[in-house]
């Protein structure tokens, strides 16, 4: 388990992280969330030991990562923000060194090495030099240096930086597939990374934690969870948000989009776990309206991440 207790750090004046507790236990995938200059990759560094922090301190396995830094780092794999790799070495070369440092030896170092190579999707350029590589490829090295050691924990700061479309897809892929065995933490700006991925998510703001929920709990928060999207055929009736406002159970209807030949509603119930969808279509049959869909939000994660955000003190 990674247990992050009050942890603390100051730059001057400038107090970056402001007591932040959690925990992280093996089969989670934590998403950390926060707007540039939040404490995302200042948390980050103190936990993997690159930052002392200015108070509090981290626990891996029992490892005080101030007093334990050795024994505690051992545990971990960490990729760095912009991917700092070796621009000099080859691909191979690198992550040898780097299975080295990890004490790796023999026929061990090599088997691990070929196989990250493969999990990666490098070995295609495993003789490159590291500066002939894209950016997106220079992020698989180092992604591959984080998981070389097969580590019990994964901190990983914006994995999927500068990858194209189908380079996320793969890193998302490797980091569920490796979830039952390790506890990972990784920070993200793609909101839809977090709803696909995690089991959790952690928001932070102005060095404070806001939030720390399910996706589907911090969606829940949203105002438009439990709206019903009803698009239909036809130009729009002039009376149908009063209409649909007289049903019981039904707090506002909103016009969302009038097409040629349709038109969407957004209808908001008085309470959102409780459906009124049934009485909602039996008013629409009445008025013959020739419904085309019906869908119920779950909530918007960017709605939920920009309130929290923008106003802390109300999250």
């Amino acid at each position: 388990m990674i247990e992050v207790r009050h942890l603390t750090k100051q730059f001057g004046h400038h107090l970056a992280v402001n007591d932040i507790s959690f925990s992280v236990e093996k089969r989670e995938i934590l998403a950390f969330l926060g707007p540039n200059g939040a404490g995302k990759s200042t948390t980050m560094r103190m936990i993997t030991g690159f930052f002392p922090p200015t108070g509090g301190t981290v626990i891996i396995d029992g490892n005080d990562i101030r007093t334990d830094s050795l024994a505690a780092r051992q545990k971990m794999g960490y990729l760095p923000e912009n991917a700092p790799v070796y621009p000099d070495m080859r691909v191979t070369a690198y992550l040898n060194f780097c299975a080295e440092i990890r004490g790796l030896t023999g026929r061990s170092r090599r088997d691990r090495v070929a196989e990250t190579l493969e999990r990666c999707f490098l070995t295609h350029v495993r003789d490159q030099t590291v500066s002939t590589l894209s950016k997106g490829y220079k992020q698989r090295v180092c992604f591959a240096q984080s998981i070389l050691h097969d580590p019990d924990y994964l901190i990983l700061d914006e994995p999927t930086d500068g990858l194209d479309p189908n380079q996320k897809h793969e890193v998302r892929q490797m980091i569920r597939e490796m979830s039952p065995s390790k506890a990972i933490i990784f920070s993200t700006h793609i909101l839809d990374e977090v709803e696909t991925v995690c089991s959790r998510a952690i928001i932070i703001a102005d060095g404070k934690v806001v939030a720390d929920d399910t996706p589907g709990g911090l969606k829940r928060r949203s105002s438009l969870h439990g709206t019903i999207l009803l698009t239909a055929a036809g130009p729009l009736p002039d009376d149908i948000c009063p209409y649909f406002e007289k049903i019981t159970g039904v707090s506002q209807v909103a016009i969302v989009d009038t097409e040629q030949g349709r038109f969407t509603l957004r209808i908001f119930p008085d309470d959102p776990e409780t459906s009124c969808i049934n009485r909602i279509l039996t008013a629409a049959n009445w008025k013959n309206i020739d419904i085309l869909s019906v869908s119920v939000e779950e909530g918007r994660l960017d709605e939920v991440f920009r309130q929290i955000t923008a106003d802390p003190e109300d999250a």
